[in-house]
């Protein structure tokens, strides 16, 4: 056996442990990348003459994820800088997909927060003179709120149990046109919904609708599909042990879905079932259709014509006056709160219903 010994001390004349080590950068680097990129897109668009924001947005954006690669690939090399590189547009991305949303709810707000008290949301449009400042839109929130909640209380449970019949029992034929049906009632336009439920109701019942169970009917047809495949696809992410062993322990299979299944995915259901709710409230046509549209207080769902939030902002902005916006985007600021309050309320069920963690 040789007595010669390796040398363990690279020629560098540093310890053979920190031979591997990398340069990093730190972590205020992208605060500080980003910061560069907005100084220079800056600088561009106001030498080039850009009057958009927008533009400028842009090209900041272009200059970090460029600005990112560039000093990552000479501190951290070409591997964590494609790395970097994807982080960034990621955020980048999410930042952009914020950015309406924003502006949209900010200009809400700042053209519709004036028209808001305590009148406006506890009287009607009756005996108001569209010219004239005034009047309110409790008559569109109690029309909005029973048209809803119709809708929901026919298409949750019919929603519901077809999701679990797909997933639970429906492995034939029928199962295929039932999931093929449900992905084409996704794409129905609302007008379409609005028109089959005033054919019905023209020719079957030989009557015409004006009453808010007839926009319920067709905002029911909307809200369906949505609960179906929310709700088919939270039942999908039950574990099958779970299911496993309760049949395991003699427990019929419907009890199984009733204590098992569902319970553990209520959360999820309950989230669809509001995201569905969301997609209505906002609709408009089959309101226009089978429900009329009202300036009185109808709190009868079931006779005479009523209003919607939906329709109340149509009808207001269709007016052409300034009074008229102002209640439009008064009436707007209202229908975004009552989305908003929905999943609020969605995220609290859910987290009350959520199996507990012993």
């Amino acid at each position: 056996m040789s007595d010669t010994v390796m040398d363990a001390t690279p020629a560098a004349g540093r310890p053979a442990h920190t031979k591997l080590a990398s340069r990093h950068l730190p972590r205020w680097s992208p605060l500080a990348i980003a910061a560069g990129a907005i100084v220079v897109a800056v600088a561009i668009g106001a030498g080039a003459g850009l009057s958009s924001h927008i533009q400028w947005g842009l090209i900041a954006l272009l200059l970090f994820v460029g600005g990112s690669y560039a000093i990552t690939a000479q501190v951290e090399g070409r591997r964590q800088a494609k790395d970097r590189v994807a982080t960034s547009l990621v955020w980048s991305s999410f930042i952009l997909a914020v950015i309406p949303l924003y502006s949209l709810v900010e200009t809400t707000i700042k053209k519709g927060a004036g028209v808001i008290d305590g009148t406006f949301l506890t009287h009607s449009m009756n005996n108001v003179l569209t010219l004239q400042p005034g009047g309110g839109v409790y008559h569109a929130i109690i029309g909005t709120l029973e048209q809803v909640g119709i809708a929901a209380v026919i298409a949750t449970p019919i929603g519901l149990l077809t999701a679990v019949y797909l997933v639970e029992y429906g492995k034939g034929r029928l199962a295929k046109w039932v999931t093929f049906f449900v992905d084409v009632m996704t794409g129905v336009p609302s007008i379409v919904a609005g028109l089959f439920i005033l054919s019905i109701w023209f020719v079957l019942l030989d009557k015409a609708p004006a009453n808010g169970f007839a926009g319920s009917l067709a905002l029911a047809i909307l809200m369906l599909p949505v609960v179906v495949r929310s709700t088919e696809e939270m039942l999908k992410l039950v574990p099958n042990e779970l299911r496993e062993a309760s049949l395991a322990l003699g427990v019929p299979k419907w009890r199984t879905i009733v204590k098992v299944v569902v319970p553990t995915s209520i959360g999820g259901i309950t989230t669809g079932v509001m995201l569905a709710v969301a997609r209505i409230a906002g609709e408009s046509a089959p309101i226009a259709l089978l429900v009329f549209g009202s300036n009185v207080i109808n709190t009868d769902p079931f006779h005479d014509p009523q209003s919607s939030l939906p329709y109340y902002i149509y009808e207001q902005y269709k007016n052409g006056n300034e009074p008229s916006y102002a209640r439009a985007w008064g009436a707007a600021l209202v229908l975004i709160a009552f989305v908003m309050i929905l999943n609020l309320v969605a995220r609290a069920i859910a987290r009350w219903k959520a199996p507990k963690h012993q």
